[in-house]
């Protein structure tokens, strides 16, 4: 199962541009990475959190467990040709790998 992502330093320049040159109905996607896999996530999260990661049955996470168990690929070529967007933030599991998210209060 993948997940795609895209880093919210990006998506704001993206939303300006698909307001000020995006064709009337055009069918846009802000990606910044195509489909990170559901188990990387998991790894860099249970490492950073110095938990092992297990695999578990969808049915256990409910509604989430639905989302999570699909296969949710997309591409911004379009988007990246159209309006000339290019992604510049970190990746997700670069950027989930950073200390602000697991800092201690």
């Amino acid at each position: 199962q993948r997940w795609p992502a895209v880093h919210v330093s990006d998506t704001g320049p993206l939303f300006r541009l698909a307001l000020e040159q995006a064709p009337a109905g055009s069918m846009l996607h802000a990606v910044g990475d195509e489909g990170v896999a559901i188990r990387d996530i998991a790894a860099t999260i249970g490492r950073r959190l110095g938990l092992p990661v297990a695999e578990r049955p969808a049915e256990e996470f409910g509604f989430l467990g639905t989302v999570l168990s699909l296969d949710q690929p997309a591409s911004s070529t379009l988007t990246r040709s159209l309006l000339g967007w290019q992604p510049t933030g970190p990746g997700l599991l670069a950027d989930l790998d950073q200390d602000y998210y697991f800092a201690q209060s």
